[in-house]
């Protein structure tokens, strides 16, 4: 599957490295990115295993649509994704480095591979999505980026999936990587759940999950919907108990009186 090209911010493609950047182990092709851009690639080494899977485990393979990677690097969450259940010819993976696109195009041939701007998002997707994701699973280094940029990057998510989809992002922090107490935050009535910590990632991680509080809602109801049918059918078996039991002891004095 060839990678689709997106221009970059001045409307021209990045030039194409090596071939020998593809022959590196992944920890040196990554520390060579972020020595070259430490501002875009933010981590000197790819996500572990152990992080790759808690990012995956706040995805649901059974919803239906795309799930869009951003960030994927040399590939450990899109591993990870796949070991979840996510069919490949679901994911579509956006990254900026041409490099790591040839990469990642070898490693995963039936994921659609994107290189654009992740942080511009409706213009990378544009063409690209038919229909609403299910999920965008960020490995984005979102700490250096301002606010403004991290609630917008969310809010194209947000546009792109499906009203119970959820926007996955990992953090070497203990804080929210989007600021949870903006007014622009609040007003879109987001929800937020964090992930205990990953002490065997190298340095330790956490996972935050996203979700639009319309589609908190539409659980907490689906969840006491549930709870109220456990609860009336153990009613219904109680009352029947009863009638049984009653009907027993019933027809027992009626014989004990025949006999008598």
């Amino acid at each position: 599957m060839s990678v689709k090209h997106k221009p970059t911010a001045n409307g021209n493609r990045l030039l194409k490295r090596p071939y020998i950047d593809e022959l590196l182990p992944d920890e040196a092709r990554f520390f060579k990115t972020w020595f070259e851009n430490p501002l875009r690639t933010g981590a000197v080494s790819p996500s572990g295993r152990f992080l790759a899977r808690m990012m995956a485990r706040y995805v649901d393979p059974l919803i239906a649509g795309p799930i869009v990677e951003l960030g994927p690097g040399t590939g450990p969450v899109t591993q990870a994704l796949l070991q979840r259940g996510v069919a490949p010819d679901r994911l579509i993976l956006v990254e900026y480095d041409v490099a790591f696109c040839r990469l990642l195009q070898r490693r995963f041939p039936r994921c659609q591979v994107v290189q654009g701007d992740a942080y511009d998002l409706s213009h990378t997707l544009a063409g690209v999505l038919d229909v609403e994701a299910a999920a965008v699973v960020s490995s984005l280094p979102l700490l250096n980026r301002s606010p403004r940029q991290r609630l917008n990057l969310i809010d194209q998510a947000f546009e792109l999936m499906r009203a119970d989809g959820c926007f996955v992002q990992f953090t070497y922090g203990m804080n929210s990587p989007i600021p949870l107490g903006s007014r622009h935050f609040l007003s879109q009535g987001i929800s937020a759940e964090a992930s205990p910590p990953v002490w065997l990632n190298l340095p330790p991680a956490r996972v935050w999950i996203y979700r639009h509080g319309s589609a908190l809602e539409d659980k907490h109801e689906s969840s006491g919907k549930k709870l109220l049918g456990k609860l009336r059918a153990h009613r219904d078996k109680m009352r029947n108990d009863i009638h049984i039991r009653t009907h027993a002891v019933l027809a027992r004095k009626k014989g004990t009186r025949k006999t008598d």
